[in-house]
């Protein structure tokens, strides 16, 4: 995949850590199973050699994690960023969530991500997975080796994916990539030519699978309040499962109004939900129609952007002008 090689980013943190720049890294580490991988922070160059690794399923994005992570410490932390992820972090920027000058950015290349649960449909009893070239290798408890086409087992961001160059970095490890022609849109196109109830009955049927986790607001770059409404004792609907089809609804209709205009399209709602719900689908709706109302906007795209929603121009569109335009979705 990635030409850029698990080496050459451990030798760039060696350094930069040897030499002072920074004190830790925020990177990615193996969990219990090889694609079971999980962010970490490494705090010496011998930890990471032990724990550290860049592949197929290196997929989160640690924009959010640097809130928490630059009030740790006066010092700098090494955080490796792929494409994606940079909008993610000029967005935290410009809602001044993080302190730019405790953070050593790295734009790292990415041909995108495996999604292990499209390698799951394809073979049981997964123990790891090699990649080999264009083709996954993955090796079975039962069924021994079983090849697959790479291309065809990328998480969805990744095969729609919007930019393969940073918008962000101090410095920037292999080569830089373009802004690339997306099809993003195309489901959400499909979404809106429903009929009103074929529309109800999706979305009933994907929110319906919610078991109110609350990994996808947990893992959401966009979602940064430091109060939240549904962690309030006194708003009824309180870190619980849905006790009824409005508050099944609600909790994701809220959150999605919430993220307009601050959302980048980074995917890891959809990634973390142990439901496969795909909520990044409402995100796109409302990225779609921004686009469509006020002219293109890409949230992150730069530092101290403002979404055209929240921009008073006399030229803003009204809810009758969508109309006379044809949106049935107005």
């Amino acid at each position: 995949m990635q030409e850029l090689t698990r080496d050459a980013l451990l030798a760039r943190a060696a350094e930069l850590l040897e030499n002072g720049t920074v004190d830790r890294v925020l990177g990615w580490k193996r969990g219990e199973f090889a694609y079971d991988v999980t962010p970490a922070v490494f705090k010496s160059a011998d930890e990471m050699k032990e724990s550290f690794v860049w592949g197929d399923f290196c997929g989160a994005n640690f924009s959010k994690y640097l809130i928490a992570e630059t009030k740790k410490s006066e010092n700098k932390v090494l955080a490796f960023l792929k494409p994606c992820d940079t909008y993610s972090f000029n967005q935290l920027l410009t809602e001044h969530r993080f302190d730019r000058e405790k953070v050593y950015a790295i734009g790292i290349p990415c041909d995108g991500m495996v999604d292990i649960a499209k390698i799951r449909e394809k073979a049981d009893g997964i123990a790891s997975v090699d990649t080999n070239g264009d083709k996954l290798i993955v090796h079975t408890l039962f069924d021994g080796d079983v090849t697959l086409d790479r291309a065809e087992m990328l998480a969805e961001r990744c095969t729609v994916c919007k930019s393969k160059k940073h918008v962000a970095y101090d410095e920037l490890l292999g080569e830089e990539g373009d802004v690339v022609d997306s099809a993003r849109f195309d489901e959400v196109a499909k979404i809106e030519a429903m009929t009103p109830d074929e529309r109800f009955a999706f979305w009933q049927g994907e929110l319906s699978r919610c078991i109110r986790c609350n990994a996808c607001r947990d893992v959401c770059p966009a979602c940064t309040c430091e109060k939240c409404v549904f962690n309030n004792p006194n708003s009824g609907v309180e870190n619980k499962s849905p006790a009824n089809s409005f508050e099944e609804q609600m909790f994701h209709i809220i959150r999605a109004f919430h993220v307009a205009g601050r959302c980048t399209d980074c995917g890891e709602c959809s990634r973390v939900c142990p439901q496969h719900i795909p909520l990044h689908l409402l995100n796109r709706k409302f990225i779609k129609d921004i686009d469509s109302f006020y002219g293109e906007y890409q949230a992150g795209a730069e530092v101290g952007s403002r979404a055209p929603h929240i921009n008073y121009t006399e030229g803003d569109i009204e809810p009758s002008d969508a109309v006379k335009r044809g949106d049935e979705n107005a």
